[in-house]
């Protein structure tokens, strides 16, 4: 646990997507939902489907509205959300591998026309807070890179070719530093300290990127978006070598 419980821990032992019956769903970022069907097999001891742990807590709380909260299977919750969520309609028709729909359609405000009372798109400029970096300080920013569910996939981001201990830098930093791919750094931050190597990349200098979750170390605790409470992705720090570059 990553905090201590304050008087007890309860496991819910949840299949997977692929375990539960009835199959269940994804929503991928171009707003497709797609349906993995159940494959057969063992299952593990008393692990249940998701939705069928979350139901039985909610009929043993509220027996009275059993009725109401019920569901016979996963097929059953997919009617009830196209009637619930009119953009979701088709996902009660999910039925093999394959299966999926597009909620608002294959391109969003088709002919320019915007959920808008007047149709129309509106615009209004922001002024991004300005970041100030101190002398001899770097901005530092945590990158996903081909992710799922925020996390790198594999130690080699296939999208830039970064292991998971490059420290991303532009060449114009590290000729002033004196360094080059594959020299060790340490990164410090008001947080926390956080050893790597460099590579040299095409981004704006005065900047360094690092992946996450090995940079959540540099990233102070706490500190989220008053609006939404997503946790920083940044951090100010300082580059000091870390041994000699490699011949």
């Amino acid at each position: 646990m990553f905090a201590e419980p304050g008087e007890a821990v309860l496991l819910l032992p949840g299949q997977t997507r692929y375990e539960q019956r009835g199959g269940g769903c994804e929503t991928t970022t171009e707003r497709r939902v797609i349906f993995s069907p159940e494959i057969p097999g063992r299952r593990i001891g008393e692990s249940k489907p998701e939705w069928e742990i979350l139901m039985e807590m909610a009929e043993r709380a509220y027996p009275e509205r059993r009725g109401e909260i019920h569901f016979g299977d996963a097929a059953a919750i997919r009617d009830e959300i196209a009637r619930a969520v009119p953009s979701y309609d088709g996902v009660q028709n999910f039925r093999k591998k394959g299966d999926s729909i597009q909620w608002g359609g294959r391109r969003l405000c088709e002919g320019g026309r915007f959920q808008t009372p007047d149709g129309r798109a509106h615009f209004k400029a922001l002024v991004p807070p300005a970041t100030e970096i101190p002398e001899g300080w770097f901005f530092l920013s945590t990158r996903r890179g081909k992710q799922f569910n925020s996390m790198v996939l594999s130690e080699i981001d296939s999208l830039t070719g970064a292991g998971r201990e490059d420290v991303l830098i532009s060449r114009e930093d590290a000729d002033d530093l004196g360094l080059r791919d594959g020299s060790r750094v340490l990164l410090k931050s008001e947080a926390g300290e956080f050893r790597g190597k460099i590579k040299v990349m095409p981004i704006r200098p005065r900047n360094v990127q690092v992946h996450w979750p090995e940079g959540n170390v540099l990233i102070k605790r706490g500190r989220r978006d008053p609006r939404s409470g997503v946790p920083d992705y940044n951090a100010l720090v300082q580059l000091v070598p870390d041994e000699p570059a490699p011949a």
